[in-house]
């Protein structure tokens, strides 16, 4: 009998990993495994050609530059030779020697004419034949240069990363642009040769020519990150002349002297090939091409280079490798989302039911799945769990909903509770400060008006004249005493505050700066500090003289603090805005250090201070005076001076110019 299809052989077999996942996990796997396979495959392998692609493009652009300076080097042998075959075929030059006349003035003028560096005459050989190379003259082969051309050949050697190993320390040896012509008389017989040319050993306008031609302004992408072209002339494997710096930059000295890579000697002097590849060439990387030069014994005596910086190329290549990368990576992410958001709408009305029944069984009754997106098999299985789930919740509904309000009631009676406990603590408080506040004024009241009495007692024993001789420190001492009245009004104004009345009068400003100046003279005199002074202010404020005055001391003294080797400090006054803005600027400016960043933002809160000895109360206090009248209490740092140094902190005090 066979058991295809019943439950007991499906029942008997295992279920295999897969079956064993949830429904999400599933899902996911059908939808991202390809994606994730894929894409990755296809941008490696994109990446992978933009890097080849653009290495190619690099070695190509370097092969036609050296086409390009290989052509003009060419060219200007090639005009070397015309030059002198053209010294050659003058007439007066055979006449010259026929006449056995001197002849130095006439080869001076021909090199002058034909731009050469130096020309000679030769006797007649018949084995000298006529041809245009490139040579190198050994230091004993160098007499037809000239004293100042003789100069130019050594160059010393400079040590050179990855350099071959040598012992040299000095390259004496000239590489010339020479070419031989024969000079004939009119009847064609021989009468002697001409040999000229040109020093090529520190020939910068030459090289400087070559660059220009390969590199002109312009023709090489990213010059803003740096891109530019160098070429070079070579004597073996040393720089005779070039345009690459020692270190870098436009006018550091050139590097001369300094040699080629082993591995490109190997290649292009060792082995007769073109160089076309990435190359160290002093102190940097460049994407470099490296031709022999060959002397007319065929023999390879030199190199000549062109080559361009691989920094911004290889920044270039990065930056579109990473463009490539973003944008595919971008591609899995938009198709990755788009597939959990069509898988969602499978999975999802599952897990909500399976979360439901948990929640069920834990104890909530309320649990419900809800409403869902789908209309299909899982929409309407989804509906019935409700159903079902709602019938039970009816149930037990009402003794939740009498347990809800009971726990309602409690809860609102201990929050009762507590509200009038912390009023009734706070007013306590309130009630023990006020009093202490109230015993502390009083006593305070009693010495105040016993050194008021004995003031006005010393005055009387003082007479009119004695009394007008100290007349500034009895001001001094009555306006101190109003002071300390003042802060025991304040204190009368907690302990009382509806039996206190304040009082506001209109004060000037810069005599109210000049008044602090003379509270705080001795500290400023101590200091060493110069005061300057910019009064400008028309209008008179109307506020507390003595408030105002503990507001301006404790900013002097505050400036004061800041220069303790000596300074100077600036005061000014201003008007400022008009008609309901029309204000009146106090600003104390010292030229100290300034105000740190940090302290700035938290400078007028209560207990910040920068000195040990400091309560960090006064600037708290100072703006909560001044916002009392309307007005504005600002710190800030001003700008540095000339030769660097900080600006120092500036106060600016804002009030109101009417009441």
């Amino acid at each position: 009998m066979s058991t295809v299809g019943t439950p007991a052989a499906a029942g008997s077999a295992r279920p295999g990993w897969f079956a064993r996942l949830p429904v999400r996990s599933k899902l996911l796997a059908l939808t991202l495994l390809p994606l994730l396979g894929v894409l990755p495959l296809l941008g490696a392998g994109l990446l992978w050609w933009t890097d080849t692609a653009l290495d190619g493009l690099l070695r190509t652009k370097v092969r036609a530059d050296l086409a390009v300076a290989h052509g003009y080097f060419e060219r200007v042998l090639a005009e070397v030779g015309g030059s002198v075959a053209g010294v050659a075929e003058s007439h007066s030059l055979a006449r010259a020697l026929q006449a056995g006349a001197d002849l130095q003035p006439l080869l001076q003028r021909y090199e002058r004419r034909e731009r050469l560096d130096f020309l000679r005459v030769l006797p007649p050989d018949p084995a000298l034949p006529d041809g245009t190379s490139v040579e190198v003259l050994a230091p004993a082969q160098q007499g037809l240069l000239g004293p100042a051309l003789r100069e130019r050949v050594a160059v010393p050697l400079l040590a050179t990363r990855n350099a071959a190993p040598t012992e040299r320390a000095v390259e004496d040896r000239a590489m010339v642009l020479l070419a031989t012509r024969a000079v004939r008389d009119a009847t064609g017989q021989l009468v002697g040769h001409v040999q000229g040319g040109v020093l090529l050993n520190r020939n910068l306008p030459f090289i400087d020519h070559i660059n220009q031609i390969v590199y002109p302004e312009g023709s090489l992408p990213l010059a803003e990150w740096g891109s530019k072209g160098t070429a070079t002339l070579f004597l073996d494997d040393v720089r005779i002349s070039t345009n690459v710096r020692l270190f870098g930059g436009e006018a550091e000295e050139r590097a001369i002297g300094t040699r080629v890579s082993q591995s490109v000697r190997n290649a292009v002097l060792g082995s007769g090939q073109t160089w076309l590849d990435r190359a160290f060439v002093v102190q940097d990387w460049y994407v470099s091409a490296y031709q022999p030069l060959a002397d007319s014994q065929g023999r390879r005596v030199g190199m000549l280079y062109v080559g361009v910086l691989e920094r911004p190329f290889v920044l270039l290549k990065w930056a579109a490798l990473a463009s490539i990368g973003v944008l595919f990576f971008g591609v899995m992410i938009l198709a990755a989302v788009l597939s959990l958001r069509w898988a969602r709408a499978i999975f999802h009305p599952l897990e909500r039911m399976e979360a439901t029944m948990q929640c069920v069984e834990g104890g909530d009754l309320a649990a419900r799945v809800g409403e869902v997106a789908s209309t299909d098999e899982i929409g309407r299985l989804a509906q019935h769990l409700d159903e079902l789930l709602a019938t039970i919740d009816s149930k037990t509904k009402q003794l939740t909903h009498w347990n809800a309000e009971l726990d309602a009631k409690v809860a609102e009676r201990t929050q009762e509770l507590q509200d009038a406990q912390r009023q009734l603590v706070q007013a306590e408080k309130l009630a023990t400060v006020g009093q202490l506040t109230a015993s502390i004024a009083h006593e305070v009241n009693n010495p105040i008006a016993v050194i008021q009495g004995n003031l006005d007692l010393l005055r009387e024993l003082l007479g009119p004249e004695g009394a007008a001789r100290v007349a500034p420190e009895l001001k001094l001492v009555d306006a101190q005493i109003e002071r300390m009245r003042l802060i025991v009004t304040r204190l009368l104004q907690f302990a009382r505050p509806a039996e206190f009345a304040g009082y506001v009068q209109p004060v000037d400003p810069q005599r109210m700066l000049e008044d602090c100046l003379v509270l705080a003279g001795h500290q400023i005199t101590r200091a060493g500090v110069q005061v300057q002074r910019h009064f400008s202010a028309t209008r008179q404020p109307a506020l507390n003289p003595q408030e105002l005055q503990q507001v301006l001391v404790n900013l002097l003294v505050n400036a004061l603090h800041a220069m303790p080797g000596g300074g100077t400090l600036t005061l000014r006054t201003a008007d400022v805005g008009e008609g309901e803005e029309a204000a009146v600027a106090i600003t104390v400016q010292d030229s100290g250090p300034g105000l740190a960043p940090e302290l700035l933002g938290q400078l007028f809160q209560p207990f910040v201070t920068r000195r040990k000895e400091g309560t960090g109360l006064g600037l708290w206090i100072s703006r909560q005076i001044v916002e009392r009248y309307g007005g504005a209490l600002e710190a800030a740092n001003a700008p540095p001076q000339d030769n660097g140094a900080p600006g120092g902190a500036v106060f600016t005090v804002r009030l109101r110019a009417e009441a």
